[in-house]
């Protein structure tokens, strides 16, 4: 019987916010650095948060503290970052999608009837579930914007550029 691999957490510096994005659609617990967030703060953010800190930046290697929880990606594009990350960490891209809310991170619940009010009409079909964050209160359905992400997450999982 295989091994399974513990589900990675990350912490993506300023320069990765759409890949960022990307991973919390993909369902991974993926925290965001603050604007001007010191490397020396979001390293210990990480350690203490268990998580993976992604960045492009290759000085962050010169922090003792790096060695252990940073991971340097290549300056390339959205494409390549997603292949990168998918190679290092196992990600899979289609893991739980659409289970966190993309702003704030926070596991998404099924949205109330109230928060169903706020939803356009237009956006309404019958039997398509409505998700909502607990911490922000943004209401989710499946609009073409999740289509086109799928389409990007189900592009990288098959390791299509």
């Amino acid at each position: 019987m295989g091994e399974s691999r513990p589900v990675e957490r990350f912490l993506c510096d300023e320069m990765l916010g759409r890949l960022c994005r990307y991973l919390r659609a993909a369902g991974y617990d993926t925290a965001f650095a603050q604007p001007g967030e010191p490397d020396a703060r979001l390293l210990s953010r990480a350690i203490a948060e268990q998580r993976r800190f992604l960045t492009m930046d290759r000085k962050i290697m010169e922090h003792k503290a790096a060695a252990d929880v940073a991971t340097v990606l290549p300056m390339a594009g959205l494409d390549e970052l997603a292949a990168f990350v998918k190679k290092a960490f196992g990600v899979d891209w289609l893991h739980v999608p659409f289970s966190r809310c993309l702003v704030d991170n926070a596991l998404l619940l099924p949205a109330t009837p109230e928060q169903m009010r706020t939803v356009p009409a237009d956006a309404r079909r019958p039997g398509e579930p409505f998700l909502a964050c607990p911490a922000c209160g943004r209401v989710y359905w499946r609009g073409s914007h999740v289509k086109r992400m799928l389409a990007n997450m189900a592009r990288w999982q098959a390791g299509q550029p």
